[in-house]
């Protein structure tokens, strides 16, 4: 029997916050992926390694984990006023399914840098010496980032000594403005109130209930929920979720209905075709806890704690979009996110997370009874990890 060879197609392997992905730029991809479709995501996810029902990906690039099964394709801008273009795919693991709803938030601080390698970005933009502001369209949800991308000696500048908790080595530190994040147009709050009730009826797993939750779409439609109202503290780590099938199953349902309350589903089941959004997340007031890497986290050192699950796991550390969503939620009087902060004017958040904490800060403004957000700002920090090619059969 004969088999076709692999085919091999440029690609840069990058750290991006507390993530990683494949970055392809998007001339690089066959021509008959070079457009959305099935072509292009048969490709992708052969490169990813999945579907995997063994969960590993040891046989493609993925890493078996939410923050690690992440492609990105970058093109010159169609935008005006805008670099690139980004467009992210958050692909499953276990299934064939790669969904382009949202954005990722962390692998934004390796857009810059990776456009600014590939020749993307204009040269008179990019300093010798300084910060090139990197103007990026984020195609999934048109919408606008600034990343501020550190130059020496004309080129990107990876190193440093910026520490960010869920990375174990230092880097160079990355600022990324998300400019913007709700239209003026469009509903922050889908249900139109800060805080709902939500009911969520009993099933096999969850025997029901009336749970407050604030609905946001900023960075990311996000559900909030309060941490105690589920019988958790708040400070839990990955293993007390992950490990506990009930939990996630239960996280799960009430995604689907919150998904449905906020308008982005017609049907509860179409929750399961749309994975990477919502994301849910529980809030809780500032305590001490044992972060995954052993560091301790001081109650006084943070504002509030949250927990945050992305494709049906607890996440590490925090999503960059969901960071988002936190620092715009925090910064609005009355929600839930801002009453664990301890309610009151809030412009900027530190929240604790499984692996340490994070700042946020948010700039926001109530007109004529609706709340708009200008800019959400957050420091990343980004690294090449490999470049050359990834090989993927024919077939």
């Amino acid at each position: 029997m004969s088999h076709k060879p692999q085919i091999k197609i440029p690609a840069t392997y990058m750290r991006g916050g507390t993530s990683k992905g494949v970055f392809f730029n998007l001339t690089d991809l066959p021509e008959s992926a070079q457009v959305a479709g099935e072509t292009r995501d048969k490709i992708l996810l052969r490169v990813i390694g999945s579907p995997d029902p063994y969960g590993k990906h040891t046989d493609g690039m993925g890493g078996a984990t939410s923050s690690t099964s992440k492609t990105v394709i970058i093109s010159k801008s169609s935008v005006h006023d805008h670099d690139v273009d980004y467009l992210f795919g958050q692909v499953a693991i276990d299934k064939p399914f790669i969904d382009w709803s949202g954005n990722c938030g962390n692998l934004t601080a390796a857009v810059g840098s990776f456009a600014i390698n590939n020749g993307l970005v204009d040269p008179q933009r990019i300093p010798k010496n300084g910060v090139a502001k990197v103007r990026i369209w984020q195609k999934n949800i048109s919408k606008t980032i600034v990343a501020h991308v550190p130059i020496t000696n004309g080129q990107v500048q990876e190193t440093g000594d910026f520490e960010l908790d869920g990375v174990t080595f230092p880097a160079a530190e990355v600022q990324v403005d998300f400019v913007a994040p709700v239209d003026a147009t469009d509903a922050m709050f889908p249900t139109g109130n800060l805080v709902d009730v939500l009911e969520v009826p009993g099933n096999g797993i969850f025997s029901g209930a009336s749970l407050q939750a604030t609905m946001i779409n900023a960075g990311i439609p996000t559900i909030f929920l309060n941490a105690d109202e589920l019988g958790y503290e708040g400070t839990e780590l990955q293993e007390h979720i992950n490990s506990d099938e009930k939990a996630l199953a239960m996280f799960e349902y009430i995604r689907a209905h919150g998904a449905l309350k906020m308008g982005l589903i017609n049907d509860i089941e179409q929750a399961q075709e749309r994975q990477h959004t919502p994301k849910i997340a529980i809030v809780s007031p500032a305590k001490s806890y044992l972060s995954s890497s052993g560091k301790q986290v001081v109650a006084n050192d943070i504002d509030l704690n949250v927990r945050a699950l992305s494709m049906g796991k607890l996440h590490h550390a925090m999503m960059g979009t969901a960071a988002v969503a936190i620092g715009t939620a925090a910064a609005i009087p009355n929600t839930l996110v801002n009453l664990a902060a301890g309610g009151g004017d809030v412009t900027s958040v530190t929240f604790g997370h499984p692996s340490g904490t994070l700042k946020v800060g948010a700039e926001t403004a109530n007109l004529d009874g609706q709340w708009q957000v200008n800019k959400v700002s957050m420091s990343r920090s980004a690294r090449v990890l490999m470049e050359g090619w990834v090989r993927i059969p024919q077939d």
